[in-house]
């Protein structure tokens, strides 16, 4: 089918209000300084390879690069040094944004069958136990490893979290929901949260590219359970205060337990997708921290020991293992500016469609569609007949035109996804017409939706809607918000100089995602990165 862009383009909503809200929490967070302008990353998701794109294009293990540095006391040092480490005002500021994103989320999905199921589970496990923290959003409270198993879970539980693209992850889950856990069990400030945070985001969004984003497919391991199980165990390191040696120690300890299969994609419920994007990373990450602070020794160079899990020929025979990546510019340049905030509370493919239909809405109108018309590239069966409601195209068409609007509520009601008349009759005006596949699918750019009308007179109403899903996310200097007024305001941060390594090695991920497969991911470019 032809792949075409959509320029993201939405009205204020909850999440653009974060240059408001991050004010307020800053006072919680420690009053660091604010960064000037607002930063967003490509907003849409890319997909995993489908088995015929994970054996294609082999190439040579690439050459090592380095600087001479060890990975292991570098990053140890960074993560048990950033409470007192002079640290980039704005890599603050987007931690406190993040950190607001994440809480949001967690208000809004608390009631979720994912999030209840994860405060039940903490609930049965240790709900008398003394040494515990109260899971985010409720007033229940939990063993401390199971308080930040079931906050993750909240989190996590409609998938409007943050996520970084590139990596196939999504930090604020666990990252947050561990930092907030233990800032309540041991007394720490606002201030060592949002240090810990940070530490946290680089961890997960670093790791995997050091890994290697296809490698980790081919490997059978999902990226999405294995970035935030070492972010979270690099927020727990912070906010424990622990010596380098003994983060160490905690980053081979989370190796022992990153875990989680692409399975996922096969999970319908959003229960199973949960628990390996969000809690499970969360439960072993701070578990790491926790059992090196207890005593426990191991392994002190598993990033730099060729028999250690960084080097694993598992990893190392990969084409995109790029080990340096870890440490790379480490205090000049921060995973926040690839992570993106979800405008609409559906999944990260369904975002450009979302956008479409509701800037269409005012030109039309239930009885005056024809049909609607929905162009995505790849499988887009997957998300016309999808059984989660937020993955569903023909089923959030339905709604935006009925309601006129989209909220958090309709789009996870699966009891109106089943019954409602009047969504099935809208449904059944499914006009799709499949299209030959573009020949440079990864072109950068971006087109609006427009209206199809069989009469283009003014006074006519369209009889049909195209919502044209973008194939991969675009390059921040294409991105554009919308002031609510209908005027174009850029939200994107400008991207690092053509020459930069670390925008050279954003593309090659980006140029992987070009070539992924067609099953909906998270955001993450997830269903969730």
């Amino acid at each position: 089918m032809k792949t075409k862009s959509v320029r993201a383009c939405s009205t204020p909503n909850r999440r653009e209000a974060l240059g408001v809200g991050a004010l307020g929490l800053g006072a919680v967070l420690g009053g660091c300084a604010t960064a000037s302008g607002q930063g967003t990353a490509e907003a849409q998701v890319a997909q995993p390879p489908t088995a015929a794109g994970a054996t294609t294009q082999a190439a040579a293990p690439r050459a090592p690069r380095g600087d001479g540095r060890l990975l292991t006391p570098t990053i140890s040092a960074y993560i048990a040094n950033i409470r007192t480490a002079s640290v980039n005002p704005e890599f603050l500021e987007l931690g406190k944004r993040h950190i607001l994103d994440t809480l949001a989320a967690a208000v809004s999905c608390k009631d979720l069958e994912p999030a209840m199921l994860g405060r039940k589970y903490a609930l049965a496990k240790s709900a008398d136990a003394k040494n515990g923290a109260t899971m985010l959003a409720t007033k229940e409270r939990a063993g401390l490893v199971d308080a930040a198993f079931g906050s993750a879970m909240i989190v996590h539980g409609s998938e409007i979290n943050d996520f970084i693209p590139s990596a196939f992850v999504q930090p604020g889950p666990a990252v947050v929901g561990v930092a907030f856990a233990l800032a309540e069990n041991r007394g720490g400030s606002g201030h060592d949260v949002l240090r810990a945070c940070v530490a946290g985001y680089e961890l997960c969004g670093r790791l995997p590219k050091a890994l290697g984003v296809r490698t980790l497919y081919d490997s059978g391991l999902a990226n999405h359970g294995i970035g935030p199980c070492f972010g979270a165990a690099a927020t727990a390191a912070s906010m424990l205060d622990l010596s380098p040696e003994k983060v160490a120690l905690v980053m081979s300890y989370a190796a022992q337990q990153a875990s989680g299969s692409w399975q996922w994609l096969l999970d319908n419920d959003h229960v199973e997708k949960t628990f390996v994007f969000a809690g499970v990373g969360a439960r072993n990450g701070i578990e790491a921290a926790l059992m090196v602070e207890a005593g426990y020794t191991g392994v002190t160079d598993c990033f730099d020991n060729p028999g250690g899990y960084m080097n694993h020929k598992a990893f190392s025979l990969g084409a995109d293992h790029d080990p340096f990546y870890l440490i790379e510019d480490l205090d000049t340049r921060s995973e926040f500016h690839h992570t993106a905030y979800k405008r609409y509370p559906v999944g990260g493919p369904t975002q450009p469609v979302v956008q479409a239909l509701l800037e269409l809405l005012p030109k039309t109108s239930p009885e005056t569609v024809e049909s609607i018309v929905m162009e995505m590239p790849g499988r887009w069966e997957a998300f016309r007949n999808a059984e989660m409601p937020a993955l569903n195209l023909r089923y959030l068409a339905s709604i935006i035109l009925i309601d006129g609007r989209l909220d958090l509520v309709s789009a996870q009601d699966r009891v109106r996804f089943n019954t409602d008349t009047r969504v099935h009759e809208l449904k059944k005006k499914d006009g799709r017409r499949p299209r030959a596949r573009s020949r440079n699918p990864g072109r950068a750019g971006a087109r609006r939706a427009r209206p199809r009308q069989a009469d283009r007179r003014p006074h006519r109403p369209p009889r049909a809607l195209r919502a044209v899903c973008a194939r991969f996310p675009l390059a921040p200097d294409d991105a554009r918000g919308c002031d609510g007024q209908g005027n174009g305001t850029d939200v994107a941060r400008p991207r690092p100089p053509p020459h930069h390594r670390s925008h050279r090695r954003h593309d090659e991920h980006r140029a992987f995602g070009q070539r992924l497969g067609n099953r909906p991911d998270d955001c993450d470019l997830k269903s969730s990165q």
